[in-house]
């Protein structure tokens, strides 16, 4: 193995497997059962999920792309000189390296609970920039409090890069929520670039959700997998099945595990019970319209001062300011 680039620091900012049980268990005793999305990125769920953002129905990723090719340079323009990018949820980092390649920040902050993927992501990034100060910090960037002063420098100007729509992961009120968090991380001066989905044709949605190639079956399976391997969890994979419908009351994909019989399973030394075609609910994706979005930020106390999006409207990535907090 390769020694890791010298301008790659990495920190461990308190991944903390007890609090998946914690979840876990929280999430399978309520009434409609759950299981956090965050959870799906072990080494396996990772590159499933690699693997769902090249498939011919996920539109996401390559219009996402095209986005960011069109629109780099002013996208860019938008990134004060000397700025630290921040991106929680890093992942592979593809569509940052297009910024970070025009942007030219001083310093890049990867964020993501996955440490098989961050460690790649972080480290190619690394290797192509080598004037770049690289942070990679694993964390469940949702629990993050604030980013290590120490490692990003305290005067430089915060951005913060959340593309990919992951942003839709979270209900509404926990949007404004986070972004009121990052709010903390970025100071007075920081910034926000963010991409969100846009609402669309449910037939689109429901097949980016549910590939004729059953990618996203096995990366959403692949979470009971996670559990049997990390919580000496018991669960029969052949006895559940991959769900994803579109809720147009609600405007998201809904992403659930349903089980084919009637069933009873231990996870981490406690018993659940499941009915047939009874599901765990593990992942929404929400879908915003513009005006919607635009407001959902206001109430999390940023401004819009720029958007930018595809020729057909399918994807939109917006610069964010601090504002008034509604």
């Amino acid at each position: 193995m390769s020694p890791p680039p010298a301008n790659l620091v990495s920190i461990d900012a308190g991944y903390d497997a007890a609090s998946m049980l914690a979840d876990v268990r929280e999430g399978l005793a309520r009434p409609q059962k759950t299981l956090p999305a965050k959870w799906f990125y072990d080494e396996r769920g990772s590159e499933l999920f690699e693997a769902i953002c090249a498939l011919p129905e996920y539109y996401v990723t390559r219009t996402e792309t095209a986005l960011m090719r069109a629109h780099v340079a002013q996208i860019a323009a938008t990134v004060p000189r000397g700025a630290s990018l921040i991106e929680p949820g890093s992942g592979a980092g593809s569509k940052t390296r297009l910024l970070i390649e025009k942007a030219a920040p001083a310093a890049y902050v990867a964020i993501d609970i996955s440490r098989a993927m961050l460690e790649r992501g972080a480290a190619q990034t690394a290797r192509e920039f080598p004037q770049l100060r690289v942070v990679a910090i694993h964390a469940d960037y949702t629990r993050l409090e604030r980013l290590p002063d120490h490692a990003l420098g305290e005067t430089a100007p915060r951005v913060l890069y959340f593309p990919g729509s992951t942003v839709g992961n979270f209900p509404p009120q926990e949007t404004v929520a986070f972004l009121r968090r990052v709010a903390g991380w970025l100071g007075e001066r920081g910034s926000v670039l963010i991409g969100v989905d846009t609402k669309k044709d449910p037939a689109v949605l429901e097949a980016a959700y549910d590939d004729a190639q059953g990618v996203t079956a096995r990366f959403n399976l692949n979470l009971l997998a996670r559990l049997n391997a990390e919580l000496d969890a018991g669960f029969d994979l052949a006895q559940f099945r991959h769900r994803a419908r579109y809720d147009e009351q609600l405007g998201r994909i809904e992403m659930h595990l349903e089980s084919r019989i009637a069933q009873r399973v231990r996870v981490a030394g406690q018993w659940i019970e499941l009915r047939a075609g009874e599901t765990i609910h593990t992942e929404i994706s929400c879908k915003y319209a513009p005006a919607q979005f635009r407001a959902l930020a206001a109430e999390g106390g940023w401004q819009c001062t720029h958007t930018w999006t595809d020729e057909r409207e399918w994807f939109a990535l917006y610069r964010l300011v601090p504002g008034l907090v509604g």
